[in-house]
């Protein structure tokens, strides 16, 4: 009879949403990056 828990199931899907959330992040980050910088310079050439 085996009574000990396995440790490594309940860390089976951590990866995976680790992938998946970084995976957002830069779903979400680089248009934001893109828009801000764009903005920047156009907010430039007014004060030139």
């Amino acid at each position: 009879m085996n009574t000990r828990i396995d440790q490594n199931h309940s860390s089976d899907g951590v990866p995976t949403n680790k992938v998946l959330l970084a995976v957002f992040w830069i779903y979400v980050l680089v248009p934001l990056a893109w828009g801000v910088i764009n903005t920047l310079v156009q907010a430039t050439k007014l004060f030139h």
